[in-house]
């Protein structure tokens, strides 16, 4: 017998490795533009992505990983956490366009 995977779950991860890749390339890139020009403003860019790209595979990891080894549901955790960690994201993001 063949265990069923829930295609919510097939979409959960197509989703979280598409904006690991995403997310990654654009940290990797603003981390790059920081290193070339020392502004502290592209360091603060490339932070806020770092943190919201992480944000999203903690809730693919916690969603996917833990709640099938707890066999319990964690969505609202999951949700929680990446909402949380978005939200820290995009205050650094907004930090970034007032450094001087």
């Amino acid at each position: 017998m063949s265990p069923h995977i829930p295609s919510s779950q097939v979409g959960i991860v197509v989703t979280k490795t598409l904006t690991l890749i995403l997310g990654g390339l654009i940290t990797y890139y603003s981390y790059r533009a920081y290193s070339r020009t020392k502004a502290p403003e592209l360091r603060a860019l490339t932070w806020g992505f770092g943190i919201m790209t992480f944000g999203a595979l903690l809730a693919g990891l916690i969603d996917i990983g833990v709640s099938a080894y707890l066999s319990r549901n964690l969505l609202p955790v999951s949700v929680f956490a990446q909402s949380v960690l978005t939200t820290i994201a995009f205050a650094v993001i907004l930090y970034s366009l007032y450094v001087e």
